[in-house]
């Protein structure tokens, strides 16, 4: 039995997406400050594994899920580190299913229901300061809401949540999902 680390599940946006979020999210970080991280919607929340485990785990949960599609519907902030500005995801059925999917072959419970989100900045911030981040988002980029793209890769993250420089989170394995 290897040690037990922390581990997270990963949506991947699309490349295009992707790099147009990385392009954010550096604009944001240069202003209000917090660590660099990849742009990710967050499928299972951290859960303590063995590396082994993880990976069978993850394996066993991408085999035969289909890509699916997300929409933002906003801009949104939150109360902590790691919920400080993000894109609020539409809880389609799709995306719901795929967490709770994900999640029951982690043996992951959800204390609260799901909310998909893709995280802009970490960082704790008062209250006025995440207003000026979530106007920033939306000058900065002024097309996200109703920004639509398809999640075709999930990947597996060590993600130690102690860690608030990220330094230590790594990729452990990825997954192409199968066509829609």
């Amino acid at each position: 039995m290897g040690n037990e680390e922390v581990y997270s599940v990963w949506a991947i946006p699309p490349e295009d997406v992707g790099e147009r979020i990385t392009k954010l999210m550096a604009s944001l970080r240069s202003e209000f400050g917090g660590p660099p991280f990849q742009p990710h919607v967050t499928v299972v929340g951290a859960i303590r594994l063995t590396p082994d485990d993880a990976i069978k785990k993850f394996r066993s949960a991408c085999d035969g899920l289909k890509a699916y599609d997300v929409t933002v519907d906003r801009v949104a902030t939150g109360t902590f580190f790691y919920q400080c500005v993000y894109l609020l995801l539409n809880p389609n059925h799709p995306v719901v299913e795929t967490s709770a999917h994900c999640c029951s072959h982690f043996g992951s419970q959800n204390s609260t229901p799901y909310m998909p989100h893709l995280s802009l900045l970490y960082q704790d911030l008062t209250v006025e300061e995440k207003q000026k981040a979530q106007e920033r988002a939306n000058i900065l980029d002024d097309s996200l809401s109703g920004l639509s793209f398809q999640i075709s890769r999930l990947a597996l993250y060590k993600t130690d949540t102690e860690d608030k420089t990220l330094k230590s989170w790594e990729k452990i394995d990825e997954w192409t999902l199968s066509p829609n």
